[in-house]
């Protein structure tokens, strides 16, 4: 049986090893596509693959139907949204993600990001600092968690969060403060950082309705998925008040309008980077190929999105 991990923004080095390194072990044929220039090379590698691993690359019914013998298809990462899930079920095709693996770098970089507005985007004028200040939470899943907890413990500051799938007294017992509702959490908090995937019921969610409540001096953090924002919103929010910031590693498609009317407001990195470190990239490869192995020697499906 083969492995293909086919990516255009390649994995690193050592965690390519490691893949063909357990392939093999294992008795899978590994192959690997990197860097490939348009559809046509996809369509082409997939079609005598039994597994496939990707990062951001779109799996679309087309490349499903090319995938004759496709059997699995892992996601190293947690997001699966470049994923048709419907055609993989329609299909008989497993679809995994690799929740938790990239975790600490997307917390790391949302941290990065609410210091580096609130010194000013280092202009060289005064800012504020975080300590003491009240962070809310949007979806308290393994990101969340780590957000909240550096936050709390390593800059003291006042965090809450609300997850509808998150018992309160889970969230409790981390010393973070359980709101009942979105609209509550963005009404206590000067700085937000969204944690939610791009789902039916999420996309265009934070909306100028939940961004007005926000207090004097608000920043909200987006290290989730650009749909998630109403970007008309976003922008009138900006528009009308003067104190809002606005910082993500996911530029929105009005990030050139919004950079050249609030400068000194918004920052978007140039591309997406919440999983752009070294250690990320290495375990959401291995625990990639790892989830394949299990799934062919045992049936384990612990990790699956379209059941």
């Amino acid at each position: 049986m083969k492995i293909l991990a086919a990516t255009q923004k390649p994995f690193a080095e050592a965690a390519v090893q490691k893949i063909k390194e357990i392939s093999g072990q294992n008795g899978f044929e590994f192959a690997l596509l990197e860097k490939y220039s348009g559809r046509e090379e996809l369509l082409e590698a997939v079609k005598d693959a039994d597994a496939l691993i990707v990062r951001s690359d779109k799996v679309t019914r087309e490349v499903l139907d090319a995938a004759k013998n496709l059997k699995i298809v892992v996601r190293a990462g947690a997001g699966y949204d470049n994923i048709d899930l419907q055609a993989a079920t329609e299909k008989g095709v497993v679809v995994m993600n690799t929740p938790g693996q990239n975790s600490n770098a997307v917390a790391e970089l949302a941290l990065g990001l609410m210091v580096y507005a609130a010194r000013g985007f280092y202009n060289g004028k005064p800012g504020t600092e975080l300590k003491g200040k009240t962070l809310g939470i949007h979806a308290y899943g393994h990101v969340g968690k780590l957000v909240a907890k550096i936050a709390k413990d390593g800059f003291g500051m006042i965090v809450s969060a609300f997850d509808p799938f998150i018992p309160e007294e889970a969230i409790l017992a981390d010393g973070v403060k359980a709101v009942k509702s979105v609209e509550e959490l963005y009404s206590q908090n000067q700085y937000v950082s969204l944690h939610i995937p791009a789902t039916e019921q999420t996309k265009n969610s934070i909306n100028y309705s939940l961004l007005s409540r926000m207090p004097k001096g608000a920043t909200l953090l987006n290290t989730a998925r650009k749909e998630v924002i109403n970007e008309a919103d976003i922008e009138r929010i900006l528009a009308e008040r003067e104190d809002f910031k606005y910082v993500s590693d996911i530029a929105p498609d009005n990030a050139e309008s919004l950079k050249e009317k609030f400068p000194g407001r918004v920052y978007f990195t140039p591309k997406k980077m919440g999983a752009q470190t070294a250690e990320a990239n290495i375990n959401a490869g291995i625990a990639a190929v790892n989830q394949i192995v299990k799934y062919f020697a045992e049936g384990d499906v612990t990790f699956q999105v379209n059941k």
